[in-house]
C-alpha cells in the first residue's frame, strides 16, 4: 500500500529537527541549483557565500547524501541533487500557480507566460528593461520550465514553445541555429587545439542528460552537417537543463553546442566564441502559443507584440556569431 501525502507529512514531523526539510535550506539549494553558483546565489538571496554554503552543508547532512561535486571553479549538481532540484522546482511551480489563483481579480495588472529555462535566461530576461520601460504599471510574471503547460486550464497567458518547424502553433519568432560553443581561454589552449572539427576529440563534452535519447542529440543537425559520424571526446559531464551546461562552457569546463539566437548576447560579450563558424540548421524554432484567455488580457497582447518586434530587431541586426574572430 502506498503511503498517502499525510503520512508521509507525520513521517516528516516526527523526525529530529536536524533532519527535517526546513524552507530556507530549500530556498537557498534551488539559487545554488539554478545559478550552479553559491556566491549568485547568496547576492540573490542577500546572503553571504560562506552562509549559503552553510545552508546547503546543513541539508545534506538533513538528507544524508551529497547534492553538488565541488569542482575547481565549477559546482555540479549530483544524481541526488538532480531529483532535488525537480522535486523542488516542481513544489515552486505549485506554490505560484495556487498564489495567482488566491490573487484571482484582485491582482494587479500582469501578464504570465511559460517557456524554457535557456530562452528565459538568455534571450528574455536580458531584453524585460526595454518591456517594463515601456509598459512600467504591467507585472510579468515568467514560468521557466521545460513541462508543457497546458493552456487550456494553467493561468498563463501564453507560452512560447521550442518545438520542430512542422510542430509549429502560433507566431514564429525565430528559427534555432547550432555551432560548437566554448570559453575564450578554452580556444587559446595550445595543448588540445581547435582548428578543426576533428581536434574535438581531445576536448570535454557538454551535454544534456534526457532520458532515452543519444547522448550527442542536441549535436546531430551539426554533426550531420559536417559528415561527422561517431564523434568520441575525451570526457563528457552531463547537466539536467541546457542552462547549466552553457555555464560550464563560460567557466572554460569543455565545449557545448551553441543555440543561436539565444547565446548571441554571450558571444556578443566574449564569454563564448565559436571556433568553427559553421552553424546548422536544427529544424526547430521558438513559437508564440496564445492561450484563450490571452484574448482577454490587452497586457498579453503588448507583450507578445513587444516579443515579436524584439525577435524581428534581433533578425535584422548582424549575428556576433558569425564574425570572423580577430
Amino acid at each position: 500500500m502506498q503511503p498517502t501525502h499525510a503520512n508521509t507529512s507525520t513521517a516528516e514531523a516526527t523526525l529530529p529537527r536536524s533532519r527535517q526539510l526546513r524552507l530556507d535550506l530549500l530556498q537557498a539549494f534551488e539559487a545554488a541549483a539554478r545559478h550552479l553558483s553559491f556566491t549568485r546565489a547568496g547576492t540573490e538571496l542577500a546572503l553571504s557565500q560562506p552562509a549559503i554554503s552553510r545552508q546547503i552543508q546543513q541539508l545534506e547532512a538533513s538528507l544524508g547524501t551529497p547534492l553538488f561535486e565541488r569542482r575547481h571553479r565549477a559546482l555540479v549538481l549530483t544524481e541526488a541533487g538532480r531529483v532535488m532540484q525537480r522535486a523542488v522546482d516542481d513544489s515552486l511551480e505549485r506554490l505560484r500557480d495556487a498564489a495567482a489563483r488566491v490573487r484571482g481579480s484582485a491582482a494587479p495588472s500582469q501578464v504570465a507566460i511559460t517557456c524554457t529555462p535557456g530562452f528565459a535566461s538568455f534571450w528574455l530576461i536580458p531584453r524585460l528593461p526595454r518591456f517594463t520601460a515601456a509598459f512600467p504599471a504591467v507585472d510579468v510574471r515568467i514560468s521557466a520550465s521545460l513541462a508543457i503547460v497546458d493552456l487550456e486550464r494553467s493561468d498563463v497567458d501564453f507560452a512560447v514553445r521550442f518545438v520542430p518547424i512542422e510542430q509549429g502553433r502560433g507566431p514564429r519568432l525565430f528559427e534555432e541555429e547550432v555551432q560548437p560553443m566554448c570559453a575564450p581561454s578554452l580556444l587559446r589552449d595550445r595543448s588540445r587545439p581547435l582548428r578543426s572539427p576533428a581536434d574535438l576529440v581531445e576536448q570535454t563534452l557538454l551535454t544534456i542528460d534526457m532520458t532515452g535519447a543519444p547522448l550527442t542529440v542536441d549535436w546531430e543537425p551539426w554533426f550531420q552537417l559536417m559528415g561527422l559520424r561517431d564523434v568520441r571526446m575525451a570526457h563528457t559531464m552531463r547537466f539536467t537543463h541546457y542552462t547549466e551546461a552553457v555555464a560550464a562552457a563560460v567557466a572554460g569546463q569543455g565545449v557545448v553546442i551553441g543555440r543561436l539566437p539565444l547565446l548571441a548576447d554571450l558571444v556578443r560579450r566574449k564569454q563564448l566564441v565559436a571556433p568553427f563558424r559553421t552553424p546548422a540548421a536544427s529544424r526547430r524554432g521558438y513559437f508564440l502559443t496564445p492561450a484563450p484567455r490571452a484574448a482577454r488580457n490587452p497586457h498579453a497582447l503588448d507583450f507578445m507584440r513587444w516579443l515579436q518586434s524584439e525577435a524581428e530587431q534581433a533578425q535584422a541586426g548582424a549575428d556576433p556569431a558569425t564574425t570572423p574572430r580577430r
